[in-house]
């Protein structure tokens, strides 16, 4: 049985099987280069006021602000297209899949700056999870949408013309009459003659 709004037959596997590969092997890269201990002789204190780092690297100047504000918004950027392809649905709202595609990607980042304070030289940043954060959202609107649409148009060409992927409800589901337990009887039974 297919869920309604999904992918149909073998793309549906396809995507999501991708979606989920892609997905583990992002993560890994994730963990690989986030937690890795860094042999550092000073190491800043944790940041705990939202934006001060990025004003500190904008007061640097364009191009040495560039390279630290793109790694925090790219870092967990592919979230935002390989969680929904994990997933694997077509007919879902934009609203609701982005709220959770960044809610995802925000619980994610904690989880990495909270890892992160365990690890020699790592230290947490409050920017850091705002910039992968907003990395998850407009990776997710920038491909997401348009994907979704051409995998719709798609599906519409392959489908019979008899089955439609999305529409209304073909009309009310049959109810049948629920059926009582006679009440008891001190009457004997009839005899057979």
């Amino acid at each position: 049985m297919q869920r309604q709004g999904s992918i149909g037959g073998f793309a549906a596997i396809h995507v999501r099987v991708a979606g989920g590969v892609l997905l583990v092997a992002h993560l890994a890269l994730v963990a690989w280069l986030t937690l890795r201990p860094l042999d550092v002789p000073w190491v800043p204190p944790a940041n705990l006021r939202p934006l001060a780092t990025v004003r500190a690297d904008l007061a640097l100047g364009w191009p040495e602000a560039a390279r630290p504000l793109g790694e925090g918004l790219a870092l967990l950027a592919p979230l935002g297209v390989l969680l929904p392809a994990a997933h694997g649905r077509l007919h879902v709202s934009l609203l609701g899949s982005l709220v959770r595609t960044v809610a995802a990607g925000a619980l994610l980042s904690v989880g990495v700056a909270l890892l992160q304070t365990a690890v020699p030289g790592r230290v947490a940043d409050v920017d850091t999870l705002l910039l992968n954060t907003a990395g998850v959202a407009l990776a997710h609107l920038a491909v997401v949408p348009a994907a979704r649409v051409r995998l719709r148009r798609r599906a519409r060409r392959r489908a019979p013309t008899a089955v439609r992927p999305e529409g209304p409800a073909q009309g009310r589901t049959p109810t049948i009459a629920r059926v009582g337990i006679a009440p008891w009887s001190d009457a004997p039974p009839p005899s057979a003659p």
